[in-house]
């Protein structure tokens, strides 16, 4: 019994201290009314996107900028006023797909991605096993069977070219080609601003006939969002004075990301709950910021492709079994070793230190460059993962390459 009123106490308790009117609106999947400071761009991709309105194919659209600038918020304002501009003209002659590239189940072949574009087209199409070629033509006759224009929202799209290669785009930038009555126009989304750099020449042209980037937001930016979201998102009076600010001031030093800024007012209003606090104040934001690190670097973890989980195991391993200090030679035998046990491909030194100089990038761990004199030079790896994500890290890895 008394466990019981514990927890109806704890209940209670958040039944009648309750400091959000909506949560939903700090969420990442809300779409607000208004996308503050960012007129000149969706003006832009409504400039671009126009032509959609007479029925002609636009320009392939490339959009980049860092997490959380307004990316996909501002092309699917634009989207939606041109879905609804069509309708008003009585035409029903454009259709709208949308792929995030993140997306494991989605897309991480090129199969996947054409059998879910297929999917949106109300046809169906096995999860796997058919040949590609034969997907890809279902696509076409799919969409070719009357004059139409589609536009193909490629979210993420680095991701996508991450897993499989830049091949599959060349592929639909190709496609009006073989279209005799439909018409698709492209518009990628990356979060990588180094992402066009790497791609075959011919992708390039084809994907970026116009560029778009979407610069961070600054502190005082960040501000005007999260004060038009707080006023949606929490009862009067529950802020402590100066939370808006310092979220901003975290989330702008974390390359003006407003997903973050959300975030962490959201997070920090839970755990203002938790401890049955009547405001949300400013330790309440450093706790969230903690939780949230902690959070994101296991949903890196996580979601990485299994080569990526392999090299970081390997490091894992070395870090607990060496005493000395762990080089790249050291992770690539161990690497090989585990890739033999999982019956894993072996990628080649390079590939791997690729690898490893992302992981560094992430904060993951910390390379250090070392000269061994005549034997050139080599990085030192430290694992900087913290003490309480190491355990759940391993459980990750452990269940994902099936160890």
């Amino acid at each position: 019994m008394e466990q019981e009123s514990k927890i109806d106490k704890i209940f209670n308790s958040f039944v009648n201290n309750n400091l959000f009117k909506d949560k939903t609106v700090l969420q990442s999947n809300h779409t607000p009314d208004n996308i503050p400071h960012r007129d000149i761009q969706i003006e832009s991709v409504a400039s671009i996107l126009a032509p959609t309105l007479r029925g002609e194919k636009t320009s392939n659209l490339f959009v980049y900028g860092k997490t959380g600038t307004g990316k996909t918020l501002s092309v699917q304002r634009v989207i939606n006023k041109i879905m609804k501009k069509i309708k008003e003209m009585g035409n029903d002659n454009l259709k709208v797909l949308y792929v995030n590239c993140k997306l494991k189940k989605v897309a991480n072949t090129e199969y996947r991605i054409i059998a879910e574009l297929i999917k949106q087209l109300k046809g169906s199409i096995p999860a796997t096993g058919l040949p590609t070629n034969f997907v890809y033509s279902r696509f076409i006759d799919m969409i070719d069977d009357k004059k139409q224009n589609i536009i193909l929202v490629l979210d993420e799209v680095d991701q996508a070219v991450k897993k499989i290669s830049d091949n599959f785009i060349y592929t639909l930038t190709r496609m009006n080609t073989e279209l005799k009555n439909a018409q698709v126009s492209i518009v990628g989304i990356s979060n990588s601003l180094t992402f066009m750099d790497n791609l075959d020449p011919r992708v390039r042209s084809s994907l970026g006939e116009e560029e778009l980037v979407f610069p961070p937001y600054n502190a005082l930016q960040l501000q005007d969002i999260l004060n038009e979201r707080a006023e949606k998102a929490f009862r009067e009076n529950t802020l402590e004075e100066g939370v808006i600010a310092k979220c901003a001031a975290l989330a702008a030093r974390e390359h003006g990301d407003a997903r973050r800024a959300l975030d962490l007012l959201r997070v920090a209003g839970e755990i203002a709950e938790r401890e049955k606090n009547d405001k949300i104040k400013l330790q309440h934001i450093d706790a969230a910021n903690q939780k949230i690190e902690r959070d994101k670097m296991l949903y890196i973890i996580e979601s990485e492709p299994t080569q990526f989980q392999l090299v970081l195991w390997s490091i894992m391993r070395l870090n607990e079994k060496e005493t000395k200090s762990i080089f790249t030679g050291d992770i690539y035998n161990e690497y090989q070793k585990i890739c033999e046990k999982t019956k894993n491909e072996i990628l080649t030194q390079r590939r791997i230190s690729d690898i490893i100089a992302e992981f560094d990038m992430l904060g993951i761990i910390n390379a250090r460059v070392i000269s061994k004199g005549r034997q050139g030079r080599t990085r030192e790896i430290k694992l900087m993962l913290a003490a309480n994500i190491k355990e759940k890290a391993k459980d990750i890895l452990k269940d994902a390459l099936n160890l």
